[in-house]
């Protein structure tokens, strides 16, 4: 797969969006990305084997400074998937970001 498949393009149509991610499409990809990660540095672009999507990373530090890696957004093939699934990992993404914030930050 090229880069120039894969990279966000101006002509990115909105789709959906949520407290924590946005859903961009263009002619070829359902593109899902982490609201919380805007504006990190893209270090490298892999495939995710496990849901068989290409993901931009960039690399978050700790207090200790050692460096995570974390995706920003994934791209998900309009040949290999429907937009019921990039919805289903956004409502998943969704979900564990409300339930952290509950963990950090409980309302009184």
């Amino acid at each position: 797969m090229s880069d120039s498949n894969t990279k966000a393009q101006p002509t990115l149509s909105l789709i959906k969006k949520g407290k924590f991610y946005f859903i961009y499409e263009d002619a070829y990809f359902w593109i899902l990305e982490d609201k919380t990660k805007r504006g990190l540095e893209i270090k490298e672009k892999t495939k995710d084997r496990v849901k068989n999507v290409v993901v931009d990373k960039g690399i978050i530090y700790d207090m200790d400074g050692k460096g995570n890696k974390v995706n920003i957004r994934s791209y998900y093939s309009k040949k290999d998937f429907e937009f019921q699934n990039v919805e289903k990992d956004a409502l998943a993404m969704e979900k564990r970001y409300l339930e952290l914030r509950e963990i950090t930050c409980p309302s009184d």
